[in-house]
C-alpha cells in the first residue's frame, strides 16, 4: 500500500479525533490537571476588569482610599496566582505532549519493523521519516496547544459572556452584534487555510523524500555530474512548498487584522451606546470601563480558537497519515500455532513456485528443486533471471502466489517468521553497516555472542587483519553505513557477522563481488569453513567462485533450465557452458 500525502477527508473526523484522544488515556491525571489549571487561569482573568469596576464605582468615585488599597493588593495577588497557575499548566501540557510523542513514535517504529519489503518498495524513506517526525510533532501541538488550551478559551469566552450579560444585557448585546460578521470571516478563513495547509504538508513530505534519496545517492550524483539537474528539481519542489506556505500566511495576514477590525467596530458601538446610557445614568463609569476591557478580552479567545483550528487541521491531516500507516497490515504474518525449532536440518524444497512483484508479471515460473541438508548449491543466470527473488522467498520477505516452499518438510507459511530467520544468515553484495562499533555491527544486539566469539569469527574470515590496525580495534566506532571502510573491508565484516551467528542455512548473494583477488583467496578458505556441515546457497556471477559447490542451478527468465555439478554442466554444452565461455573466452577453460 502506497502512503499518499494527499488527505481528502474533512477536518472534523470524529473517528480520528477519538483515536487521537485515546493516546491520552494513560495520562488521565496529567490531562485532568492541565484542564483544571487552564480553567482556573481563565476565571482569574475575568477578575481583573471586575476589580477595576469595583475600584472606580465604590472607591475612586467616593474617595475611599483604604478600600482602593485593598483592591490593588487583591489585583496584584490575582496576577501572581495566575502566573504560577499558567507556569504549572504550561509545564504539565508540554510534558504530556512529549510523553505522547514518545509513545506514538515508538509505536510507529515498532510497526514499521513488521512491514515487509513490498511496503518499502513502494514508499520512499523520506516520506516515512516525515510520519515519525513532522506528523508526530503535529499531534504533539494538538495536545499541548490545541485540545487542552481550547478548554481555557471556551471557559474564558463563556465567562466573559455571562459576566457581560449579568452586568448590562443591552451593552452585551451591542457587543455581540458583530458576531455574524465574525462568523462569516472565520468560515471563509477555515475553508481557505485548509487547502493551503494540506499543500504545505504534502510538499514538506516530498522535500524530505527527495533530500533523503539524494543524500544517500550522493556518490552517484557527483560521479555523473547530476548536481545542477538535482538542484533544479529540488528548487522546484522547494518553491512549491514555499508558495504553499506563503499562501497560508496570506490567509492569516488577512484574517487576524479582519478580526481586529471587527473588534474595533464592536468597541466603537460599545463606547457609543455606553456613552448614551451613561448620560442617561443607566450605567456607571466602572461598568463602562469594565465592559471595554471585557470586549477586548472577548475577541482574544475567538482569534485564539481560529489559531487552534489550524493546529487541529494539522493534527487531523497528520493523524490520518499516521493511522493509515499504522493500519497497514503486514503482508508477512505468522500462522496460528506457528512452528518453532531450536535447530534446522536445512532441507529445502521448492514445488512449482510462481512469484511476481507487481502487475502479475512473473519473475519466477513453475520453479521446482530440492536441497538436501548440508548440501551446497550455487544459483547462476543472467541479470533478471530471478536469483535474488529466490532468496527473498526463502527468508520470507515476500510470499509466493503459486506453488509451495518447504523447509525441513514443513510448508514455509507454517513456520514462525522470527524463528525461521534466526536460523538463516544472509551475506549481501551491498553490505549495510550501522553507526556503532565493529563488535556491535557483527553481533547486531545479540548479547549471547561474546566478544571472544566476535574476534574468533573475524579471524576465520581474515577480517582481523585490518581490524587490528584500527585505532580502537574491535571497539572502533564506524560512520554511517561504514563509510570509512573500503567495500572489501565491509564485505569481510558481513562474513564475520554470518560466522558469529552460526546459522543452519547460509546464503551468499554476490558476496565476493567486491573483494579483490588476494582477499578472495583468504575468503575462499573461510567459505569452506562456513559451508561445512550446513546448507549453503550461493548466488554468483563470477563462475570461478562456485566450482567447488555440490550442485549448480541455472536460471533463465525465471525458469530453472539446468542443474548439476560444474563439470557436468560444462559437458552438457547448454546455458551454463555458454555463460562460462563468455566469462573466460580469452582464457583456457579448465574444468
Amino acid at each position: 500500500m502506497i502512503q499518499d500525502d494527499e488527505i481528502k477527508g474533512g477536518i472534523y473526523d470524529f473517528g480520528l479525533f477519538k483515536r487521537m484522544l485515546a493516546y491520552g488515556k494513560s495520562y488521565k491525571l496529567l490531562v485532568g490537571g492541565g484542564v483544571a489549571l487552564i480553567i482556573a487561569a481563565a476565571f482569574l482573568q475575568l477578575a481583573g476588569p471586575y476589580i477595576t469596576k469595583l475600584a472606580i464605582d465604590k472607591y475612586i468615585k467616593t474617595g475611599q482610599l483604604s478600600g482602593l488599597n485593598f483592591l490593588v493588593t487583591l489585583y496584584i495577588g490575582v496576577l501572581i496566582v495566575t502566573f504560577f497557575i499558567q507556569y504549572y499548566q504550561t509545564y504539565i501540557t508540554q510534558y504530556l505532549g512529549q510523553r505522547l510523542m514518545y509513545d506514538i513514535r515508538s509505536e510507529i517504529f515498532a510497526h514499521l519493523q513488521k512491514l515487509s519489503f513490498k511496503f518499502f518498495d513502494k514508499n520512499p524513506v523520506g516520506r516515512l521519516m516525515t510520519r515519525v517526525t513532522s506528523d508526530v510533532e503535529a499531534l504533539n501541538q494538538m495536545f499541548t496547544e490545541g485540545v487542552v488550551s481550547i478548554f481555557g478559551d471556551l471557559f474564558l469566552l463563556a465567562g466573559i459572556i455571562i459576566v457581560m450579560i449579568s452586568m448590562n444585557t443591552e451593552l452585551a448585546l451591542w457587543t455581540f452584534s458583530v458576531i455574524p460578521i465574525l462568523f462569516i470571516i472565520t468560515s471563509v478563513f477555515k475553508r481557505k487555510v485548509r487547502g493551503a495547509f494540506r499543500n504545505v504538508r504534502k510538499w514538506l513530505a516530498q522535500i524530505n523524500a527527495f533530500l533523503q534519496e539524494n543524500i544517500t545517492g550522493m556518490n552517484i550524483v557527483q560521479v555523473f555530474n547530476r548536481q545542477q539537474v538535482n538542484y533544479r528539481k529540488f528548487t522546484e519542489i522547494n518553491a512549491n512548498h514555499t508558495n504553499a506556505y506563503i499562501k497560508m500566511i496570506f490567509y492569516y495576514a488577512v484574517f487576524f487584522p479582519a478580526v481586529e477590525i471587527v473588534g474595533a467596530i464592536a468597541l466603537a458601538l460599545l463606547i457609543w451606546r455606553g456613552g448614551i446610557l451613561k448620560i442617561n445614568e443607566m450605567v456607571t463609569y466602572g461598568s463602562l470601563v469594565a465592559f471595554i476591557q471585557y470586549a477586548r478580552m472577548f475577541f482574544m479567545p475567538i482569534s485564539d480558537l481560529s489559531e487552534k483550528y489550524n493546529i487541529l487541521q494539522g493534527a487531523m491531516a497528520s493523524s490520518e497519515r499516521i493511522f493509515r500507516l499504522l493500519d497497514t497490515e503486514p503482508d508477512i504474518k505468522n500462522a496460528d500455532n506457528s512452528i518453532k525449532s531450536s535447530v534446522l536440518k536445512g532441507k529445502i524444497e521448492f514445488k512449482n513456485v510462481g512469484f511476481y512483484y507487481e502487475d502479475q508479471e512473473f519473475v519466477l515460473k513453475d520453479v521446482s528443486f530440492s536441497i538436501t541438508p548440508g548440501e551446497s548449491i550455487a544459483i547462476v543466470g543472467h541479470t533478471g533471471a530471478g536469483k535474488t527473488s529466490l532468496i527473498n522467498l526463502l527468508t520470507r520477505q515476500y510470499d509466493i502466489q503459486q506453488g509451495e516452499i518447504f523447509i525441513d518438510d514443513v510448508e514455509i507459511h507454517k513456520w514462525n517468521v522470527r524463528n525461521l530467520r534466526s536460523h538463516i544468515a544472509v551475506v549481501l553484495q551491498d553490505v549495510f553497516l550501522f553507526s556503532g562499533s565493529i563488535i556491535d555491527n557483527i553481533r547486531l544486539g545479540n548479547k549471547t555472542i561474546t566478544e571472544n566469539q566476535v574476534m574468533e569469527a573475524c579471524r576465520k574470515v581474515a577480517a582481523d587483519t585490518f581490524i587490528e590496525k584500527l585505532p580502537d580495534k574491535y571497539h572502533t566506532v564506524l560512520n554511517e553505513r561504514g563509510a570509512s571502510l573500503s567495500m572489501g573491508q565491509r564485505q569481510l565484516l558481513s562474513f564475520a557477522r554470518a560466522v558469529a551467528f552460526n546459522p543452519d542455512i547460509l546464503i551468499l548473494d554476490e558476496a565476493t563481488s567486491n573483494i579483490d583477488t588476494e582477499t578472495e583467496i583468504l575468503i575462499q578458505r573461510a567459505l569452506d569453513y562456513m559451508m561445512k556441515d550446513r546448507t549453503s546457497i550461493i548466488i554468483a556471477h563470477r563462475l570461478s567462485t562456485i566450482k567447488h559447490v555440490d550442485r549448480i542451478l541455472v536460471f533463465h527468465k525465471g525458469r530453472l533450465k539446468e542443474q548439476g555439478a560444474h563439470r557436468q554442466l560444462l559437458n552438457l554444452g547448454g546455458l551454463y557452458s555458454r555463460l562460462y565461455q563468455l566469462q573466460y573466452k580469452d582464457q583456457v577453460i579448465v574444468s
